[in-house]
């Protein structure tokens, strides 16, 4: 009855509109008007302490650092990089947005940011160049979410303080399975553009390539740092994102010189819009995620998965198969937010190791941004390119199954995400 209580309110009131950071409150409300315990202080007491959480500090340095390097060049440049490397080739610039993607990803850690660099930046010269719109606009949706799996990432910083796993441990893991979310729709897009007569553009001469590399040096060095740091120790996850707000902040002012200072005022305000909504939404969870435990709702999930206890693979086969599900109705942040709490518990009392099932999690949950009906972005690729929501979804196809054909390779053979992560992190 607990968890009828808990999920027909939250739904309930996602069903009539609500948005889904008051849904939330009404949930928690309602759950501990369930249990007899309602009492308005509580509630408030956890919204409050559910925003005051040090690694939380990341996630508005990171959204700073993404609106800076967008406006401040550092984008534009690894785009030109990636077009004067694989430009050249059958496809290419379908493996430019690839390419493209994870040097970007390595930079802000958002899919929205990413994706709507990437899909105003390489979708025109995509259609001029003879590609399928449609499947253009759906490789690059794809392409941008790998954004929250290759570190930094937004992503990881919400489940790491909902889950109380190591956010650097995270990051470190993330970096492989990220690389083959791209390699995949690498091979799914070389697949698909075999069956189109596309004339690819002449090849870069050496001296272009390398003055796209000297072009992009200042913008390449920037994961580079946060990365080395993480792993020498040099700086925390939160710190990282500091320096990264900072340096790309100094890159595009002084060295670039594309972010004049009257703009500041602009990229502040726009980072801290979306800051806001994400923090917002944590507090309201953080108290569902309380009252969760107050519920001992864990214990019953644990109770109906127990079927699965004993066989790893299974049990996360199911848990993958529940969070697709969800996936297609909401959006990630509060995916993450809402489960977690619920579903930790489970792992940990099959032995799976935390920063293992993290990895699985959040990319689960990043593919989930491009499953319709919601599918954020793939509402953003549909809006820069101002393209029907139904053409989008059509081209995302065979490249969402190439990035769901991974998640489940790395739930049957673990070592490809756990012997990388342990040698990065030591």
């Amino acid at each position: 009855m607990t968890i009828f209580v808990f999920l027909g309110s939250l739904l309930g009131a996602m069903a009539l509109g609500i948005p889904i950071a008051y849904a939330l409150l009404l949930s928690g409300a309602a759950l501990m008007v369930h249990l007899d315990m309602f009492d308005a202080q509580i509630l408030a007491q956890n919204v409050i302490e559910g925003a005051n959480s040090f690694p939380l500090l990341a996630v508005p340095f990171f959204m700073l650092a993404g609106e800076i390097m967008n406006v401040g060049g550092l984008s534009r440049r690894i785009v030109k990089l990636a077009l004067s490397l694989v430009g050249h080739v059958r496809g290419g610039l379908g493996f430019v947005a690839i390419l493209a993607a994870c040097l970007l990803a390595a930079l802000s850690g958002s899919a929205v940011a990413d994706t709507a660099a990437l899909a105003a930046l390489l979708l025109p010269m995509m259609v001029k160049a003879g590609h399928d719109k449609a499947r253009a606009g759906g490789l690059i949706a794809c392409a941008g979410i790998i954004a929250p799996v290759i570190p930094p990432s937004i992503a990881f910083v919400i489940f790491g303080v909902a889950a109380n796993v190591s956010i650097g441990k995270l990051f470190l893991a993330g970096i492989v399975p990220g690389l083959l979310m791209g390699l995949s729709i690498a091979i799914a897009w070389w697949w698909v553009v075999k069956r189109e007569a596309i004339v690819p553009p002449p090849k870069a001469s050496r001296a272009e390539r390398l003055h796209a590399l000297k072009d992009s040096f200042w913008a390449l060095l920037l994961p580079v740092i946060v990365l080395v740091g993480l792993k020498l120790g040099v700086f925390t996850p939160t710190e990282a994102a500091v320096v990264a707000a900072v340096y790309a902040l100094l890159v595009s002012t002084l060295v670039y010189r594309e972010l004049k200072w009257h703009q500041l005022t602009e990229v502040f305000v726009s980072a801290a819009k979306t800051t806001a909504v994400i923090m917002f939404l944590v507090a309201a969870a953080m108290v569902s995620a309380w009252l969760i435990t107050v519920a001992d709702i864990p214990s019953k999930m644990i109770g109906l998965l127990e079927p699965f206890m004993d066989n790893q693979t299974l049990l996360l086969i199911a848990i993958m198969l529940l969070v697709i599900a969800v996936g297609t109705a909401m959006d990630m942040t509060p995916t993450i937010l809402i489960l977690t709490p619920v579903l930790m518990p489970v792992v940990k009392a099959a032995g799976i190791d935390p920063v293992y099932f993290g990895v699985l999690f959040v990319m689960n949950n990043a593919i989930g941004l491009v499953t319709p009906p919601v599918g954020t972005v793939l509402n953003v690729v549909a809006g820069v390119g101002k393209m029907k929501m139904d053409d989008v979804t059509r081209g995302v196809l065979p490249f969402m199954a190439a990035q769901f054909i991974v998640l489940f390779l790395l739930v049957l053979f673990p070592s490809i995400v756990t012997v990388p992560a342990r040698w990065f992190y030591g």
